[in-house]
Order: structure tokens, then C-alpha cells, then sequence
């Protein structure tokens, strides 16, 4: 009977072990980069909130569970007044710092199953998930209370920052633009009754 030894592993074995490893690292490496590139692709470049790209992917996905289930959803456009006056008096760093105030604050206010964006320039855009329009109404109210209540610290200066506010509903039947189309409108009648 003979014995057998296990055979050396050969330097070339080694060789693609460490290779194997190293590309490994690298498919993980690029794995991370990609994830990150994906969320800057849908975050807002001033806020730490979800940008129009974002907000608009999920606004397809609430109007179709609508269509499909029939749950209720709404769409609060919320416009920032007298943003301009804010950038021209005290300058473009305020103007951002009011954007970033108010994001913290909606963000505090709002139900973690929402989705909050920045989607225009001074605009916000919720989506409430399972709310219906009386609720979305009552939630505009509250939100531009507390925005209006809620004055930023400048430093050298306080500014009252206050916010128009649109609802809408999300109908059977509704599209996207639908949607879009009837928080704009909504938003302009607040911003001219207010």
C-alpha cells in the first residue's frame, strides 16, 4: 500500500487565487460606486431630499396602485414665497439655507411612508400614500403652519419663510401628467388667494 501526499500547490494556482481576489474586490468596489452614483442621480444637489427624477418614478408607481387598488393618495406641490426676495436681499447662500430649513422641517412633520422632493427651483413635492383628500387638505394646512411658524436664523438676521401650498387628489383613471397638471393648477390658485 502506498501512501499519497497531497500535491503543492503550484505558483500559478497562487497566482489566480490572488487575482481572483483582487477582481472580487473590484466587482464589490464597483458595486458600491454604482449604488452611490444611483442615489446622487436622485438626490437634490441642495437638500438632502429625493429630486423631480425621483419624485416622479415614485409619483408613477402611487398612480398606478391607485388605478389597480383604488387606494386614496394626493400630491401636495409646495411653492417657497418670496424665495427671490430672500437670494436678493441676503444673498444665494440664504436662499439655499431656506431650502435646506424648510426640507428639515417638512421632513419632521411628514409620515415616513412619504415621499418628499425638491422638483423645481422653490418647489416641494409630497406624495401622501393612503390619504384622502380631506386628510391632504387638513396636511397642507398644518405644513404651511408650521412653515410660517417657523422663522430661519440667518445669524445677522431672521427671515420668515412662508409656503402656497396645491393638493391633488389622485383619481381612477389619473396619468402622471394628470397629476402634474392639476397640482400646478392647484398651487397657482393658492398662491393667488394667499
Amino acid at each position: 500500500m502506498s501512501r499519497q501526499f497531497p500535491t503543492p500547490i503550484g505558483a500559478d494556482a497562487i497566482d489566480l487565487a490572488a487575482e481572483n481576489a483582487l477582481l472580487r474586490a473590484a466587482l464589490a468596489e464597483m458595486g458600491a460606486r454604482a449604488q452611490e452614483l444611483e442615489h446622487l442621480a436622485d438626490t437634490d444637489g441642495v437638500t438632502p431630499l429625493a429630486n423631480r427624477r425621483r419624485f416622479l418614478r415614485e409619483l408613477e408607481r402611487v398612480v398606478g396602485q391607485c388605478n389597480r387598488h383604488g387606494t386614496p393618495a394626493a400630491v401636495l406641490f409646495i411653492d417657497l414665497d418670496g424665495l427671490k426676495a430672500i437670494n436678493e436681499r441676503h444673498g444665494y447662500f440664504a436662499g439655499d439655507a431656506a431650502l435646506v430649513h424648510v426640507a428639515a422641517l417638512l421632513e419632521s412633520l411628514i409620515r415616513s411612508t412619504d415621499l418628499l422632493a425638491r422638483i423645481g427651483g422653490d418647489e416641494f413635492g409630497l406624495i401622501l400614500d393612503h390619504l384622502d383628500h380631506n386628510s391632504a387638505i387638513e396636511t397642507a394646512e398644518r405644513l404651511a403652519r408650521c412653515i410660517a411658524r417657523s422663522p430661519l436664523d440667518l445669524g445677522h438676521a431672521t427671515v420668515t419663510v412662508e409656503a402656497s401650498i396645491g393638493t391633488a387628489t389622485i383619481l381612477a383613471g389619473d396619468t402622471v401628467e394628470d397629476v402634474m397638471l392639476r397640482g400646478d393648477r392647484n398651487l397657482y390658485i393658492a398662491k393667488t388667494e394667499g
